[in-house]
C-alpha cells in the first residue's frame, strides 16, 4: 500500500486555530447571565451558543483541511459533511443544556465537558469519512491521544470558564478550548497517512475544495460577526454618575439588597422584584417560585442561585428548598422536631424549617428588630 505525500498551507492553519479562538470566546460569552434572562432569551442563547461553539468546531476542521495539500484530487461527499457539521451542534448543545438546565455539580460540568470532547472527535472522524478519491488510515496510537487530549482539555475548559462565570475566567476556558479543538485535529492527522482510492461514494452528491471553500468562509463570518456583537459587552463602561446621590457602590455597602433585583416572570413579560418585597423563596425543579404579600412568580435562578445572592442580603435558608425573608415573619411556631415560618400575607403558605436548623433559624428570627414571638 502506497502512501501519498502530504503538506499543509501554513497561512490555512493558522486561520483554523484562529477561527477556534473566536467560536470558543464567542459560545461561552453567550452563555453568561442566564439565570437573570426569561426562559425564551435563555434557550435561544444556548441554541446560538451551541452552533458558535459546534460549528466553530466544524469550520476549524475544514479549513484545516482545506490546507491539507495531496499529490492526487480529492472531493467531499457533502451530505456527510453536513452530518459532521450537526453532530458537533447537537452534542455541543446536549452540554450547554447539561449546564444550564441541571444542577451545576461537579459530576455534571465534567460530563458536559466530556461530551465537548467526544463532539470534537466525532466532528473530526465523521468529516475525515466524506473524503472521496482517497482514503485516511488511522494509527491506534493517533486515535488513543487526540480522545484523550479532547476529553480532558474539553473538561478543564468547562472547569475554568463556569468555576466562576467572570471575563477572565471566559477568556481562560476559551483558550483551553480552542487548543482542545486544534489539538485534536493536528494530533489526529499527525497519526493519519492517505491511499488514493478510485471509488466514489454514493451516500451524497460530491463537493470540490472550492465549494467547500466557500461554505467554511460564509460561516467564519457568521462566527466573526456573531464574536463582535458579544465582545461589545466586555467594551461597555457605565457612565458616571452627575446626579449627586451615592454611587451604586456606596448604596449596596449601606444596604446589601439595594442593588440587587430577583428577576421573574409575570404574564409572560420579565419583572424585577426587590428582595426587602420578598416573603420567600421556594425552589420548583431546577428553577424557584419567589412569594409576595401579594402573588407567586416564577423566577429563573435554581435554588442554588437564589442561596448564593440572597443570604448574603439577609434571607435565611430554613430549609433545602426554601429561603425565607425574615422581615416578613410573622411568627415562628415550634412543635417538637418540627417548625415553620408563618408569614404577614393572609393567602401565604408557611415555609417548613429543617429539624437540623429550627434551633439557628429561632435564635436568627429572635434577633431581628422587632423579634418576632416562638410560640
Amino acid at each position: 500500500m502506497e502512501f501519498l505525500d502530504v503538506t499543509h498551507n501554513g497561512f490555512l492553519v493558522a486561520m483554523s486555530c484562529v477561527v477556534a479562538l473566536v467560536a470558543g470566546f464567542t459560545g461561552l460569552s453567550l452563555t453568561r447571565d442566564l439565570s437573570e434572562k426569561p426562559m425564551f432569551q435563555k434557550k435561544m442563547s444556548i441554541a446560538l451558543a451551541s452552533i458558535a461553539l459546534g460549528g466553530g468546531i466544524w469550520a476549524m476542521h475544514f479549513i484545516a483541511m482545506l490546507g491539507l495539500q495531496l499529490p492526487i484530487l480529492f472531493y467531499y461527499d457533502a451530505a456527510i459533511t453536513l452530518v459532521s457539521a450537526l453532530s458537533a451542534i447537537l452534542l455541543v448543545g446536549a452540554a450547554l443544556i447539561l449546564m444550564h438546565f441541571a444542577e451545576r455539580t461537579p459530576a455534571i460540568i465534567s460530563i458536559a465537558g466530556g461530551i465537548v470532547g467526544i463532539g470534537i472527535l466525532v466532528m473530526h472522524y465523521i468529516g475525515m469519512a466524506g473524503l472521496e478519491l482517497c482514503r485516511a488510515i488511522y494509527t491506534t496510537s493517533g486515535v488513543i491521544v487526540s480522545s484523550f487530549v479532547a476529553i480532558g482539555l474539553c473538561v478543564l475548559a468547562f472547569w475554568i470558564a463556569y468555576g466562576q462565570r467572570t471575563n477572565r475566567n471566559i477568556v481562560l476556558g476559551t483558550l483551553c478550548f480552542a487548543i482542545a479543538v486544534c489539538s485534536v485535529h493536528f494530533l489526529a492527522m499527525a497519526g493519519t497517512r492517505f491511499v488514493a482510492d478510485p471509488s466514489l461514494s454514493e451516500f451524497g452528491p460530491s463537493m470540490s475544495n472550492e465549494t467547500l471553500a466557500l461554505g467554511v468562509i460564509f460561516f467564519s463570518f457568521v462566527i466573526f460577526g456573531a464574536c463582535l456583537w458579544v465582545s461589545v459587552t466586555y467594551l461597555v463602561v457605565s457612565p458616571k454618575r452627575e446626579t449627586g446621590l451615592p454611587e451604586p457602590s456606596a448604596l449596596h455597602e449601606a444596604d446589601p439588597t439595594a442593588m440587587l433585583q430577583i428577576p421573574c416572570e409575570r404574564d409572560g413579560s420579565k419583572v424585577f422584584i426587590a428582595p426587602n418585597d420578598v416573603s420567600f423563596v421556594r425552589a420548583d425543579g431546577h428553577y424557584t417560585q419567589v412569594y409576595t404579600e401579594k402573588e407567586r412568580l416564577f423566577c429563573v435562578w435554581p435554588v442554588t442561585e437564589a442561596t448564593k445572592r440572597l443570604v448574603p442580603a439577609g434571607f435565611l435558608k430554613t430549609h433545602r428548598s426554601y429561603l425565607v425573608n425574615p422581615r416578613r415573619v410573622a411568627r415562628f411556631e415550634r412543635t417538637k422536631d418540627k417548625g415553620r415560618c408563618v408569614f404577614e400575607g393572609p393567602d401565604l403558605p408557611p415555609a417548613p424549617v429543617s429539624r437540623s436548623k429550627l434551633k439557628a433559624i429561632q435564635d436568627a428570627l429572635a434577633s431581628q428588630v422587632g423579634a418576632v414571638r416562638a410560640t
